[in-house]
């Protein structure tokens, strides 16, 4: 207890203020007597309490714990340092009390924040720049904290040294990484905001350079500031190849405008169309029929071209291009070209101006009947086909027609475009010339000698060679005689004794045959052929084997509606009338006979000089094999009584209508055939 009185205070003590007190009085020392026993008794009190925190002899004072409400004195020295920096705004860290006191600390403090500018978020301010880093550029802006620029807000023309002075908008003080957070374009935009303003309030043009194309249109550098220019708004009719005007500088009109978006829209095509007008105005008041002016080829379609005239556009239709013959309006003009042309005709009120190019050139038809006379050889350039002939340019402007017919003597042409080709360089004859319908007629067979001239000599009747079939129709074959050449064998000429149907019973297409001329008809091109004349005439024989009222058997080959055709054998027929069949009041011959039905027939009637059987039905084997009775061929239908072989009495009437009609049958069927082939 002899320690705890010895350091009773009796001495100056600092208070929490840090300030000190006098020596005490002996009234105050009363009182601190008083404290002092008060204070003993609490100590002895807490000794007993808690023995563990009791200080004995010899105990070290580091070893000594202290209630949790209880701080050492170093403990507190940091609060009073903490607290002390945060008076003068002054990391911890940094505070040194040793160094500099609390009103020295204030005092430079006082400095730094003379030093520092009042600027506030939203404003432009202007800094320096301190060094360039990859992506940003680093300013000191006058402000605690640095700033930062993305390197892609800078235009190639401004300066990135450092040390070089940048106009900044500030957008925030302090970012999450204590920077201050700027931006160099908007402050670009804001100070040309008033500018720009008043040119969209007024529409007053303003100027700026195309600086790169993107999506939809061109960025154009407007007062150091992005505008869009849109793809539509560069000129009056679509631009086939925007990079080419990059760099260039123009006149615009500002159309659209947002502060907030930093939004630009300016247009070229508003001054151009307004600079179009006026010219058009001037231009309707001078422009007539007839005048001359220059132009400038402004679009091309496959029907002609568009001419600016200066404030309108004209139409140079394709027809009124050349005089000559134009494929595509591309291959006399091009976009761009400056061209005199004629007015043809105005219709102002549908806005309609018709020009011409070839009325200014001299007309080219004019005296063509002299310089192509009839019967000149030309040389030209196949220029156009079609399915009845060729036309062949002379000159520009004129042109002739080589009919296909007029391209071979011999050749059976189905289409020109066998004989020539587009481009190709023919010479041809001219036949005929007409300068009022401007036609010309021209034969390119005619550059040849007529080998039709020729022939009739070279195989006279009766001549025999081979040739090869060539084609086959109904009526006959078509043999070739010379290469271009043929002649027609007609079924009729193909046998004596049989009657041919179709020449494919006799011939094959491209089977080489004998053939004996008949005759060549020179002026219709015509060459009549036989296969039968090559062999004798039989009919005089055949005429005393099958003499009237000789009686054979034959077989139904063929049913007509006037009777039927039987075979003979020896590759003859005979013809039976329905008459001779043998039933009355028969109206077709298919009612009662069938191919192959075999028949025992006389003869009625043998002609030498027509090729011509009759005959007549004396039994009808087949029918009674089939067991046909008299219920199914009535009394009026029975076949005729047979009459005696003895028996030879001249024909009566009804005899003499058989052979007629037979004939009528047999000469209409031979007609027919021979009409087709003609056809």
């Amino acid at each position: 207890m002899s320690e705890t009185k010895d350091d009773a205070p009796g001495t100056a003590e600092e208070t929490t203020d840090g300030e000190s007190t006098a020596t005490m009085t002996d009234e105050q020392g009363h009182d601190q007597d008083d404290d002092q026993d008060d204070e003993q008794d609490t100590r002895v009190s807490a000794e007993e309490a808690n023995p563990e925190t009791t200080l004995t002899a010899g105990t070290s004072p580091a070893a000594v714990e202290f209630p949790a409400d209880e701080k050492p004195a170093d403990e507190l020295l940091d609060e009073e340092i903490e607290r002390s920096a945060r008076a003068v705004d002054i990391r911890p860290d940094l505070f040194d009390e040793d160094e500099y006191s609390l009103d020295e600390y204030e005092a430079l403090l006082g400095m730094y924040e003379e030093s520092i500018q009042d600027i506030k978020e939203g404003q432009i301010v202007t800094g320096h720049i301190l060094r360039v880093d990859e992506n940003v550029v680093v300013l000191d802006v006058g402000f605690k904290s640095e700033g930062a620029v993305p390197v892609d807000e800078f235009k190639p023309t401004d300066s990135m040294e450092v040390g070089a002075e940048v106009d900044v908008y500030l957008e925030n003080l302090e970012d999450q990484d204590g920077r201050v957070v700027l931006s160099k374009k908007k402050a670009d935009f804001y100070k040309v905001w008033d500018l720009i303003r008043h040119a969209y309030d007024t529409g007053e043009i303003v100027q700026g350079r195309l600086a790169r194309k993107i999506k939809g249109g061109v960025i154009v550098d407007l007062f150091g500031v992005d505008a869009f220019l849109p793809g539509s708004q560069i000129a009056l009719r679509r631009v086939p190849d925007i990079d080419a005007l990059i760099g260039q500088t123009m006149e615009f009109k500002i159309i659209k405008l947002n502060k907030r978006r930093r939004n630009i829209v300016v247009s070229r095509r508003m001054i151009l169309e307004q600079i179009r007008e006026e010219k058009r105005g001037r231009l309707l008041e001078e422009i007539e029929v007839g005048q001359v002016r220059k132009g400038v080829v402004k679009n091309i379609t496959d029907f002609g071209a568009f001419i600016d005239l200066g404030g309108a556009d004209g139409l140079l239709h394709i027809t009124d291009m050349s005089w000559g013959r134009v494929g595509h309006p591309s291959e006399l003009v091009s976009i761009g070209d400056e061209l005199e042309v004629k007015i043809l005709d105005l219709d102002l009120e549908n806005n309609r101006i018709s020009l011409g190019l070839k009325q200014l050139q001299p007309y080219p038809w004019e005296n063509v009947a002299e310089k192509y006379p009839v019967g000149s050889r030309i040389t030209g350039k196949v220029v156009s086909i079609t399915n009845y002939g060729a036309f062949v340019e002379l000159e520009k402007g004129v042109e002739g027609l080589v009919h296909i017919s007029e391209m071979s003597w011999t050749r059976h042409i189905k289409h020109p475009s066998k004989v020539a080709s587009i481009g190709d360089i023919i010479e041809a004859v001219v036949l005929n010339v007409n300068e009022e319908e401007e036609k010309i007629s021209l034969g390119m067979k005619q550059i040849e000698k007529d080998p039709w001239e020729s022939l009739a000599d070279k195989y006279p009747p009766g001549t025999v060679i081979a040739g090869k079939v060539r084609n086959l129709t109904s009526f006959g074959a078509f043999v070739e005689i010379e290469e271009g050449i043929d002649g027609l064998v007609h079924i009729s000429d193909m046998s004596w004794t049989r009657r041919i149907h179709h020449p494919s019973e006799v011939v094959r297409k491209g089977e080489t045959v004998k053939v004996q001329i008949l005759n060549i008809d020179t002026d219709n091109k015509r060459i009549s052929l036989s296969i039968k004349d090559l062999e004798q005439n039989p009919w005089p024989a055949l005429a005393e084997k099958y003499a009237v009222g000789v009686e054979v058997e034959g077989k139904v080959i063929r049913l007509l509606d006037k009777g039927v055709v039987v075979d003979l054998n020896d590759e003859v027929e005979g013809f039976v009338p329905i008459s001779q069949l043998g039933y009355r009041g028969l109206d077709s011959p298919s009612d009662k006979f069938r191919d192959g039905d075999l028949l025992e027939l006389k003869v009625i009637e043998s002609d030498a000089d027509n090729r011509r059987i009759v005959l007549s039905v004396i039994d009808i084997p087949s029918h009674r094999e089939r067991g046909e009775t008299p219920e199914t061929a009535p009394a009026a239908q029975e076949p005729v009584e047979e009459k005696p072989r003895r028996e030879r009495r001249r024909p009566s009437t009804q005899m003499a209508d058989a052979l007629a009609e037979a004939r009528t049958e047999l000469a209409g069927e031979e007609s027919s055939e021979r009409e087709e082939s003609e056809e």
